[in-house]
């Protein structure tokens, strides 16, 4: 296998899972009838994004790299906010 269908194959991946995270918002609204972001789609944001990346780099797309970096900040930033939620409401458990 040749390197340039190596890279494919990573951009592909990538691809892949930044798609999967619509679905699983969508399966997961579904199934609570309402519209919800899981911590998943955030997960599966920034896995996508990270591949994405690598490929950006790969192919020296300024563009691309920009717009990858951007949403890779904008998904820490949200696990960041939702692991400090869990922290806080544990907090809040212990001293009721």
């Amino acid at each position: 296998m040749d390197k340039s269908t190596i890279w494919l194959i990573v951009g592909f991946s990538g691809q892949a899972f930044f798609t999967s995270r619509f679905v699983v918002q969508w399966f997961v609204s579904e199934r609570l009838k309402k519209s919800v972001v899981p911590t998943a789609f955030w997960h599966l944001s920034l896995l996508g994004g990270t591949i994405l990346l690598a490929y950006a780099l790969n192919r020296r797309d300024p563009v691309f790299i920009l717009g990858q970096l951007t949403g890779i900040f904008i998904y820490l930033r949200n696990l960041h906010f939702i692991r400090g939620e869990s922290r806080q409401t544990r907090t809040c458990a212990r001293i009721s």
